[in-house]
């Protein structure tokens, strides 16, 4: 034989993948049209079977230990619920003990179910878990302002809840947009999804808000004051997410838009003054540098961005 039986089997691998050189291919097959002990060296291989039985066996130790920690989440869940029982059933027991009816113990429940949507609702649920998680947290918590509200015959609840709502959802939006399910919807546009859900909980906020101090005046003054901050929070967005271009250019731009919505709000002013001066609250637009200049400094700095750009393209 031509060729050593060690240098073949170091190219047998290289071989088998198909990545050695033309030459290698050569030098391989020619051995092994001579040298029985390579082919069979090369046809163990090509052997997956053992491959394939060590994937299996490695996903059915996977899938018991799974089971296994899933069987010990849900009893502890279980056992933690029956704890939260006890002080449910003692509530339950007084309340009815000293005439009071079901009152009181309706809060006491409500908010036992706060801490559970946060301890239990994790251990026992097998999947989705942060999305649960969250979402059983703010309905109990939604819950909880409800009968409150309803215990001290309040009329609050429309405006506590939906700026809670909108509180929760500045806090939870970015994690549940990047946990299963809401992920496989959502794809690529998760930040688009997050500032919807800003924006959508906001608006809902303010229009409960609206509803719940009952005068016209409120609606002019409470969005000229907010929605052009809205726009320039969507403006900003949408710049540094969609724009292909430098930071220099998404930065002058940004500069620019702010010194325009801030010569909206200058021109709101004075309907928001006038929304104000029912209730003697003082409105002051807070702009001091004119917006043309503004603008200006931002289209400055994003025509630097943009030949800087070319420059560098035109280098390549």
């Amino acid at each position: 034989m031509k060729y050593n039986c060690d240098l073949i089997s170091d190219l047998l691998p290289l071989y088998k993948d198909e990545i050695c050189s033309e030459a290698s291919r050569k030098i391989v097959e020619e051995h092994l049209a001579e040298c029985q002990d390579c082919k069979k060296m090369l046809n163990s291989l090509n052997d997956i079977t053992i491959d394939e039985k060590i994937v299996k066996e490695k996903e059915e130790v996977i899938g018991t230990q799974a089971r296994f920690f899933k069987r010990k989440s849900a009893l502890a869940g279980s056992i933690i619920a029956m704890i939260f029982a006890i002080p449910i059933l003692v509530c339950l027991i007084v309340n009815l003990a000293t005439g009071a009816g079901l009152t009181w113990f309706f809060i006491v429940l409500a908010g036992i179910l706060v801490a559970a949507s946060l301890i239990i609702v994790p251990l026992m649920v097998p999947e989705n878990k942060m999305f649960m998680t969250m979402g059983a947290f703010t309905a109990s918590v939604i819950i909880l302002l409800a009968i409150i509200s309803v215990y001290t015959h309040g009329s609050w609840f429309l405006v506590a809840a939906p700026a809670t709502l909108f509180g929760l959802t500045v806090l939870f939006a970015p994690f549940i947009v990047c946990r299963r399910p809401v992920n496989a919807y959502v794809k690529n546009h998760k930040g688009l999804a997050i500032m919807g859900a800003y924006t959508a909980t906001f608006v809902l906020m303010m229009l409960c808000i609206g509803l719940y101090v009952g005068m016209s005046e409120f609606f002019p003054m409470a969005f000229a004051v907010s929605m052009p901050l809205v726009v320039m929070c969507w403006a900003f967005f949408v710049i540094i997410r969609y724009l292909r271009s430098n930071a220099c250019v998404k930065t002058g731009l940004c500069i620019a838009s702010a010194g325009a919505l801030s010569g909206v709000l200058a021109m709101l002013a004075s309907s928001a003054e006038a929304s104000m001066s029912a209730t003697g609250v003082v409105y002051s637009s807070g702009v001091s540098v004119p917006p043309v200049s503004i603008v200006a400094l931002g289209l400055v700095i994003a025509g630097i961005g943009f030949l800087v750009r070319k420059n560098k393209g035109e280098k390549k």
